[in-house]
């Protein structure tokens, strides 16, 4: 089986390599656009910026190549944002995968830290992403933004208010949080994509 991981200038890509490693999954990172189509599971990992990110997959034609995508594919944090329709990071039109759209964290709450760091229990746990995983288990996030509630939402989170802490759409899997840092049950969550 052949397991990519898409380069696009977004960091954290060593972290994800790593957690494949640690279940036995050798995965080449690229943005060769035939070595992304031949594969059979596709991660979009990313930390960084939405606009920034966004030219430059536009600069690759990776914008149009991903959305043409019909095996599994999981977007990470900013890879998951990005796979909305909308950021209001930079106001960025993003690649419109899910119809949700990527708000800011409010700042009126005195007792919440944007961006959010650290460990949150994600609930209401929807297809076979979450199989082996509990309701409320922790997983560790790093985001100031945050995509809505919506028709595509498989998992939440609460910071101040309820979001998407996981999407799906056909082939598309997003998780906002950073399965590679979060122990046993990110672990779980990567083998039930590899497994999908």
């Amino acid at each position: 089986m052949k397991t990519v991981i898409i380069q696009y200038n977004a960091g954290n890509i060593q972290s994800v390599l790593f957690a494949l490693e640690r279940i036995g999954v050798d995965a080449s990172v690229t943005d060769d656009v035939k070595q992304i189509e031949t594969a059979d599971k596709i991660i979009f990992p990313g930390v960084g910026e939405a606009s920034t990110a966004m030219t430059y997959l536009k600069e690759r034609k990776l914008d149009q190549l991903i959305v043409s995508l019909q095996q599994p594919v999981l977007g990470i944090c900013l890879g998951m944002q990005l796979m909305c329709s909308f950021s209001e990071e930079n106001n960025t039109p993003c690649l419109g995968i899910f119809n949700e759209r990527v708000e800011k964290f409010s700042s009126n709450n005195q007792q919440l830290k944007i961006p959010q760091i650290g460990w949150n229990n994600i609930a209401d746990l929807k297809t076979d992403l979450f199989k082996g995983v509990h309701d409320q288990a922790y997983c560790y996030f790093v985001h100031g933004y945050y995509a809505a509630l919506g028709e595509h939402t498989i998992a939440t989170a609460n910071y101040g208010l309820a979001y998407s802490a996981a999407l799906k759409k056909d082939n598309f899997y997003g998780v906002q949080f950073h399965p590679e840092k979060s122990a046993t049950v990110g672990e779980q969550i990567i083998k039930n994509f590899i497994e999908l």
